[in-house]
């Protein structure tokens, strides 16, 4: 019985410790979380503004056959550089070349019919001065020969066309330029309704963007909008090494878009563009002095309320409201909230509340990227 007794005790003391364990860890406060911090940037900021927009030809002529017939030789390289007057197809010249003749044909027999005529008049005018012959004889001559020589005008000028037509079947640029792919193949029939290729001229090369009612007010009202250089941003991020101007604007803005068409002229040494790119064209618009900047995943925004985490010098979380300006790149521009020398939360913002002591990281270099 007595040993029983101390086996109960044993068991009982040992609970009554674990259990003393379990309440020692939970009374336990949980370790400061860690965050990544950046400190606040003050500096001149350029403040852009960006449109998307699609690269053209400044010139763009569509090659079109001036006569019908099959084509024999497509004679330029595909997307090659061509010259104006350079040529580019030929057309078979057998139906041209018996036009032609038809033609001189018909201006010989005209020629040989006013050479009669005038023979006739040469004739006729000594007789009819004798009154051998009647003045309206005289005159039915003249008129035959008068009407003669208009023959012979008309198909001189027929003939005139039909060498001309003749020229025409050697198709040849009409300015200097990239030469697009052929949309005719050898042996096609082809009209002067049917496009070959176009042919475009692209330095400099022109950049269609669409720019907001806003927008268009500021060039219009701001000299320094209206000479503001351009920059071209291609598809892969790079910048092209080129600085443009603002060329024309639209006649009118699209009703459905409230947008209106302005163009940008870029130098293009080397045809290194083409038409159909896509880029994006900005150009600085304003320059905010001092400018307090953050990265934009330091911001966080709920119901409309921008906030952002600060971490004091004795690592405290003060989360404050913010407010914040235009984009830069990656970074947000803060009107008002933040001081210079701030440290805010880029990672670990949705861990904290306000006045919790956490860990400060600075961010890695591929945070630093992002």
């Amino acid at each position: 019985m007595q040993f029983r007794f101390v086996i109960l005790s044993l068991a009982l003391s040992t609970v009554l410790a674990g259990c003393g364990r379990h309440a020692d860890a939970s009374n336990t406060p949980p370790p400061p979380p860690h965050v990544v911090v950046t400190n606040v940037m003050q500096h001149d900021q350029p403040v852009y503004r960006e449109w998307i927009g699609t690269l053209q030809g400044d010139v763009n002529a569509d090659i079109r056959p001036k006569v019908e017939g099959y084509l024999l030789r497509r004679v330029y390289r595909e997307g090659s550089y061509v010259r104006k007057g350079d040529l580019l197809f030929e057309i078979d010249t057998r139906q041209s070349q018996a036009q032609l003749q038809q033609a001189e044909a018909n201006l010989e027999q005209a020629k040989a019919g006013l050479e009669k005529s005038q023979h006739d008049v040469e004739r006729y005018e000594p007789l009819a001065a004798q009154r051998a012959l009647s003045q309206q004889e005289l005159d039915n001559a003249r008129s035959s020969r008068s009407a003669a020589r208009a023959t012979v005008g008309a198909l001189q000028a027929a003939v005139d066309q039909a060498r001309l037509n003749l020229s025409w079947t050697r198709v040849t640029s009409p300015i200097s330029g990239i030469a697009g792919l052929a949309s005719q193949q050898v042996g096609d029939l082809v009209s002067p309704q049917t496009v070959l290729t176009t042919v475009s001229t692209v330095d400099p090369i022109r950049v269609q963007y669409q720019v907001s009612e806003q927008d268009y007010l500021q060039f219009v009202n701001d000299p320094g909008m209206r000479n503001a250089e351009l920059e071209l941003v291609l598809a892969d991020g790079s910048v092209f090494p080129h600085k443009g101007h603002i060329a024309l604007s639209g006649r009118d803005v699209d009703i459905k878009t409230g947008t209106i068409a302005s163009v940008g002229l870029f130098p293009n040494p080397g045809n290194v563009l083409r038409p159909g790119q896509y880029g994006k064209v900005r150009a600085v618009t304003n320059v905010r002095k001092a400018a307090i900047l953050v990265p934009q995943r330091a911001v966080n925004e709920l119901q409309g309320i921008q906030q952002v985490g600060v971490v004091g010098a004795d690592n405290t979380v003060a989360v404050r409201t913010v407010k914040a300006g235009e984009r830069v790149g990656s970074d947000w521009i803060i009107d008002e909230g933040l001081q210079p020398g701030d440290r805010v939360i880029i990672e670990g913002f949705s861990r904290v509340k306000s006045g919790q002591t956490v860990v400060p990281e600075a961010p890695k270099p591929e945070q630093q990227k992002q």
